[in-house]
């Protein structure tokens, strides 16, 4: 288990295990608080060097099997995201989705590899992805629209009335505290997208793993009962289960995060199927 700063249960890793064998260092301080980034950036150097390995000698028909493989891959998540966006505007951010659904993906796993563990069991990670996702979308936001367009936007598009006279006074006059109402509730509602995404990444992931290493421990502990040289794996249900949910929670971040930012795009623009 770790630590006992953690009230959540989880298998120790092997940063967390040099940590405690290095006792009250600088070095053993600075593996703790850096744990997660650490796996983190194993991830983002393992899928660098997947990419970089696959590009190499790229050939117009694929001969070779990880070529093959990642166009597959690629290929799936353009017509994922083009589901969402239409071709024109999938294909334009699909390097962004794309790129967080194998992330988060791949961080999800990292829990069920021995010694490893998963960073998206942190709300530190996952309030870091909900943080660039909502970044990403105002700046679409205000790049697409322009900063007048943005606000009219999230004032939710006022329009002159057509009515003349007394009547139009009367209708500006009742419109004017509607979008400025319309206006707080949609800055609210922006605000509350990234929580709910950090919240339900990093629920979820914390659960599986609390879970799996329950299971774990459990298969153990029967070695005191039935005196047998190996533990029981009865984890690898859960580790079937992790898989699929696993997956499951990166397709939703990336989703929404798609729908997040073709919230944004303008009008005329929007999704062409």
């Amino acid at each position: 288990m770790s630590g006992p700063e953690s009230s959540v249960p989880e298998l120790a890793n092997f940063i967390s295990l040099a940590a405690r064998r290095l006792g009250d260092t600088a070095l053993a301080g600075f593996l703790h608080h850096w744990e997660n980034v650490i796996f983190s950036l194993i991830i983002v150097a393992g899928l660098s060097l997947v990419a970089w390995l696959a590009q190499r000698k790229r050939e117009l028909i694929p001969r070779r099997r990880l070529q093959n493989i990642v166009e597959l891959v690629v290929e799936g998540m353009d017509n994922f995201i083009a589901g969402v966006m239409g071709h024109k505007e999938g294909r334009r951010y699909l390097p962004y989705a794309g790129t967080l659904f194998l992330y988060i993906m791949f961080m999800n796993f990292m829990g069920m590899v021995p010694g490893m563990k998963s960073p998206t069991s942190s709300l530190n990670t996952t309030a870091a992805l909900a943080i660039c996702t909502f970044v990403y979308v105002q700046w679409t936001g205000i790049r697409r629209l322009g900063i007048l367009g943005y606000l009219d936007h999230m004032a939710g598009s006022p329009r002159m009335p057509e009515e003349k006279g007394a009547f139009k006074i009367f209708l500006i006059a009742l419109f004017i505290p509607i979008h400025i109402l319309l206006f707080i509730i949609h800055i609210v509602g922006e605000f509350v997208k990234p929580v709910s995404l950090a919240l339900r990444l990093f629920g979820n992931i914390t659960g599986e793993d609390a879970l799996l290493a329950l299971f774990v421990t459990l298969g153990i502990t029967l070695l005191s009962f039935i005196k047998s040289p190996v533990g029981f794996p009865l984890q690898l249900p859960v580790m079937l289960l992790s898989l699929i949910l696993g997956t499951v929670q990166a397709v939703v971040f990336s989703l929404l995060s798609a729908i997040y930012i073709a919230m944004m795009l303008p009008h005329h623009e929007e999704v062409k199927h």
